[in-house]
């Protein structure tokens, strides 16, 4: 007497959870490779990098448009004595924010320097850029800075922090 025995084709449960498991670590390897934290912090990095040069270009056309003279509000708003990442330095990003307020002189209604004042992406307060401004009353050089960009993607300290002196 013959038997028949049907001999199924497939995967076993021990196979498939092996397949599982290795994928899973390759994943780990692969995600730990890429650094996703680092990768948005020098995301973030180079909208700063654009923001503070549009700033800085827009109070230089400010300054040729005006015979060399740089805003008042720069000239008398900023403490020589505070660096650019101090707080009273910040730049106001509306007409009615506190701090440093170019508005009138780089976006409001009769200047075409910048559309808006640009904002770090990390700021939380509506009325602030996040970035800051610092006027040399020796070198008579501005410099717009990026406070936040310490700590982000590859800047870890604040001598690599973005910023742009002119």
């Amino acid at each position: 007497m013959k038997k028949n025995v049907s001999l199924k084709k497939g995967f076993t449960l021990l196979e498939i959870l092996l397949v599982v498991g290795i994928i899973a670590i390759l994943a780990g390897i692969v995600i730990l490779a890429i650094n996703p934290s680092k990768q948005l912090g020098d995301t973030r990095n180079a909208q700063r990098r654009s923001d503070v040069l549009s700033i800085a270009n827009a109070i230089y056309q400010y300054a040729i448009d005006t015979n060399g003279t740089a805003s008042t509000t720069i000239i008398s708003g900023t403490p020589s004595s505070q660096a650019c990442t101090s707080t009273a330095n910040r730049i106001a990003a509306t007409s009615t924010g506190g701090g440093i307020n170019l508005w009138s002189d780089l976006v409001g209604d009769s200047s075409t320097y910048l559309s808006a004042i640009p904002r770090d992406p990390l700021e939380t307060v509506a009325t602030s850029s996040g970035y800051g401004i610092s006027y040399s009353t020796t070198t008579k050089r501005i410099t717009v800075c990026a406070p936040r960009s310490v700590g982000e993607g590859s800047i870890q300290t604040a001598a690599n922090m973005v910023s742009v002196t002119r």
